[in-house]
């Protein structure tokens, strides 16, 4: 049985999370963390959740959060790195789905995953990690003849663009291709801004409506497009990942792994 706590538990993730943890017999949720002016504090994560009584109350005390888990899920927004560091020094496994990270985050999570066990990913799909790796090896058979744009779509209350997953994509893409994310990397097109160069990726964000989140990689040339796409229509795509990972987490070695690592895509 794997005790999982999980970070965020009123939010939409944290909810979904918590009635797949409750429907499976393979789980038990154990905490529920969220921060100290949620309303929900005191309340049953699983009513909170619509899946009846869990009898794990939301706090916003970490230490409680994590009390006899073996793994703690964090899909909230901001800075994590504090949960992250907590969890580890308890031994407890780290499933980390946050996105928008400052540079200095990542370093330190990346130093964690020496003395802990943690994987990190800014998409927990099974297929957008699929479509990653595809997109890898499109790039490579296709090479710099084919000019590369990404277009990703996710509902009108997503607070950072371009996506996680987007940057994973361009990222993924620009260092087969020889190319620097930071530098060759273009958000969007406004006036006279010349003709396409050869070193760039193209990267769009669309917002609106419910959509949960649409990623398409595009290769164009003279006479041919090619056009990889993975649309999300429910967030438990992304919950059975993160519960792979969890379950990844309790055999592996301490270490910083990512979605391609829990599924065999390296």
């Amino acid at each position: 049985m794997n005790r999982i706590a999980i970070v965020g538990a009123a939010g939409r993730m944290g909810g979904r999370l918590i009635a797949n943890i409750m429907a499976d017999e393979r789980f038990e949720l154990s905490g529920a963390l969220e921060h100290p002016e949620c309303p929900k504090l005191g309340e049953d994560a699983g009513i909170v959740a619509g899946c009846g009584k869990a009898g794990i109350e939301i706090t916003a005390d970490i230490e409680k959060a994590l009390a006899g888990a073996d793994t703690v899920i964090i899909f909230s927004t901001g800075s994590a790195i504090n949960m992250v560091r907590t969890a580890v020094e308890k031994g407890v496994a780290v499933v980390l789905g946050t996105t928008a990270l400052p540079a200095e985050e990542r370093a330190a999570i990346a130093e964690l995953g020496k003395t802990g066990r943690i994987v990190f990913a800014s998409n927990m799909s099974v297929g957008v990690n699929l479509l990653c790796k595809l997109a890898a090896e499109a790039a490579k058979i296709l090479g710099e003849a084919y000019d590369v744009e990404i277009v990703e779509m996710h509902h009108n209350q997503k607070k950072d663009a371009p996506s996680g997953t987007a940057v994973t994509l361009a990222e993924t893409v620009a260092e087969v291709l020889g190319l620097d994310y930071e530098k060759d990397t273009r958000h969007g097109r406004q006036g006279l801004v010349g003709a396409r160069t050869r070193k760039e990726i193209g990267m769009h964000s669309l917002r609106g409506g419910d959509v949960v989140g649409d990623h398409t990689v595009i290769f164009a040339a003279e006479g041919e497009r090619i056009e990889l796409t993975h649309k999300a229509s429910s967030r438990d795509t992304f919950v059975h990942g993160a519960l792979r990972a969890a379950e990844y987490l309790q055999s592996a070695p301490n270490g910083l792994y990512n979605m391609r690592d829990v599924l065999g895509l390296q």
